[in-house]
């Protein structure tokens, strides 16, 4: 494939997220939770505080800038602008997909932006799972993309609803499983695995985690749908596969129960709007919480300063959720845990 289509898809793909389009219609699944209420809380709320170990570092709060876009001129500029909020914020930041790296230097640019902007704050770099699967120098190519952005970590994005439906699409990961094992030992980086909005089943995670993945990324239904968004740029729809894909809060729930027998990182993604939802993610398990989509249109509409003030204002609600319900940290409000709404009435 020329690389010249692959910097045109990613240039319709920031344009159909920066539209509600290509959102799913089926809720995240946390509307179907909430939280019981504990009137005697002796939580000092000034004291409340959100940092997170993540990847041997302290970050701010328990949330990081989800992989967005790059290889296409349209990115060097939302990169930079959402880099500079990653680094206000004192959180971690994903890249786009890679894969056009890999075909020439032309869009290197929108990739180094990244890091040259993010000052030292952790960058994880990005890379499909059609590519992990059939690259034959699996290895160098991580090398190249871990190189070419400075990452603390890499982030195989695993979308086979969307490269099914892809017309360019590689809906073929046969032998992804050896390579990712083979990568994961070679590489001296973590690798965090991600959905992007079908979700990751315990079964599916419980297959990573044994080869030594350092982090799952949920990326549950109920944010973007990919689905849709590749049926949009062909003009085509299908109600049934738009739909397609695991809740995000039973992935989450469901996958955090994994922790008893694994050491990694659960992070949480698909749907996540607000400080409830996230407070939620938590609640249920999740180490980290991320977003996209939202974040996306927010850089357009309000700049650096939107995304900034956005972020801030999602964990202050998480603070008074805590605050309300007895939790000083957010292993206590895992801990609680949530109700189902039906147990409140």
């Amino acid at each position: 494939m020329a690389a010249s289509k692959t910097s045109e898809r990613k240039k319709e793909h920031i344009q159909l997220c920066l539209t509600d389009k290509v959102a799913f219609k089926k809720s995240n699944g946390f509307d179907e939770y909430d939280f019981e209420h504990f009137a005697i809380t002796e939580v000092d709320f000034s004291k409340i505080d959100l940092t997170t170990r993540f990847l041997k570092k302290d970050i701010s709060f328990p949330f990081l800038i989800s992989c967005m876009t790059g290889g296409t001129s349209e990115a060097e500029r939302i990169n930079e602008k959402l880099a500079i909020a990653a680094k206000e914020l004192n959180i971690p930041i994903g890249v786009g997909s890679q894969r056009q790296a890999l075909e020439d230097n032309k869009h290197y640019a929108t990739y180094k932006v990244v890091r040259e902007n993010a000052g030292s704050v952790h960058v994880l770099g990005n890379i499909g799972a059609a590519q992990v699967a059939t690259s034959k120098t699996i290895v160098d190519d991580f090398k190249l993309m871990i190189d070419l952005v400075e990452a603390d970590a890499m982030v195989v994005h695993i979308n086979p609803l969307q490269e099914l439906l892809q017309p360019e699409g590689e809906p073929n990961f046969d032998g992804l499983l050896k390579n990712l094992e083979k990568v994961i030992a070679k590489t001296s980086i973590p690798v965090i695995c991600k959905e992007v909005g079908s979700g990751i089943s315990k079964k599916a995670a419980k297959h990573l985690l044994e080869i030594g993945v350092y982090g799952i990324d949920v990326a549950g239904a109920g944010g973007t749908s990919w689905a849709a968004v590749e049926l949009q740029r062909n003009k085509k729809t299908d109600a049934y596969f738009s739909e397609w894909g695991l809740p995000t809060s039973y992935c989450v729930k469901t996958v955090a129960e994994l922790k008893s027998k694994y050491n990694f990182k659960l992070i949480a993604s698909g749907g996540i709007n607000d400080g409830v939802d996230a407070a939620k993610a938590l609640a249920l398990g999740a180490d980290i919480t991320a977003s996209a989509r939202i974040l996306l249109q927010e850089v357009m509409k309000s700049d650096v300063e939107g995304v900034i003030s956005l972020i801030h204002s999602w964990f202050e609600t998480v603070k008074k959720i805590m605050y309300l319900t007895g939790c000083s940290s957010i292993k206590q409000l895992t801990k609680n845990g949530l109700k189902r709404k039906e147990e409140l009435v």
